[in-house]
This record gives C-alpha cells, sequence and structure tokens, in this order.
C-alpha cells in the first residue's frame, strides 16, 4: 500500500494508483518538467493534489497528439489567471480535428467487436 508522507502529499506509487499512470511515465514527466516533483530530505519524489490535477490534464491531452512542449504551454495557460484566450482558441481548434479522428477509430473497432460477438453466437 502506497504511504502517505505528512503534510497533505503522497509518494509517486500513490499517485501512480490514483492516475493510472506508470511509474516510468510520471518520472520521466518530471524528467521532461512537466510534473516537476517536490522531494523528501531523502530525495523520494512528493507529490500533492494539484499534481494529481495536472496529471489528469496531461492524459486527457496525449490521445489529441499534443508535443510535450504544447502541454507545457496548456498547462501554463490553464493555470493562469487571465490565460491567452487566443491561444487556448488556437489549441481548441486544433483539439476538436484529432477528436473527430478519435472518434472514427472508436467506431470502426466498436463494428469489428460486433462482427465478433455475432461469430461466436452463431
Amino acid at each position: 500500500m502506497p504511504q502517505r508522507v505528512r503534510g497533505g502529499t503522497m509518494q509517486i506509487g500513490e499517485l501512480a494508483e490514483r492516475t493510472g499512470l506508470s511509474l516510468r511515465t510520471i518520472r520521466h514527466y518530471d524528467e521532461v518538467g512537466l510534473l516537476p516533483a517536490s522531494r523528501t530530505e531523502g530525495g523520494f519524489r512528493v507529490y500533492t493534489e494539484r499534481d494529481v490535477e495536472r496529471l489528469t490534464h496531461i492524459k486527457r491531452m496525449k490521445p489529441l497528439g499534443f508535443s510535450l512542449e504544447e502541454m507545457a504551454e496548456l498547462l501554463e495557460l490553464l493555470g493562469a489567471d487571465d490565460p491567452a484566450t487566443a491561444r487556448l482558441a488556437d489549441y481548441l481548434e486544433r483539439a476538436h480535428p484529432e477528436r473527430d479522428r478519435l472518434a472514427r477509430k472508436l467506431a470502426q473497432a466498436d463494428e469489428f467487436i460486433t462482427m465478433l460477438e455475432q461469430r461466436l453466437r452463431r
């Protein structure tokens, strides 16, 4: 069971469990600066509820094909008190066609699954 660290923080194992991401992925996001971790005196990474939220945003962006640099900018814009709305609109405009592409792929997968289920019922 992941161990809670004092002060409302959590260790990487609990963060991974709560977000469904692997330890490796979380460490990678730390290394590239998307999720910079605080460290204990012993050098262990510790995270907060805000980091859970940040990772949730990253997970939602990833399927839309944004680069690490774009995700970093989006996270900054989402965290700003007065975000650059034109920049957010640019990202939104790019996200819609990608979401549509993903929806088409999902529909194709659903069709194939339905065909397999029908074959099994014969």
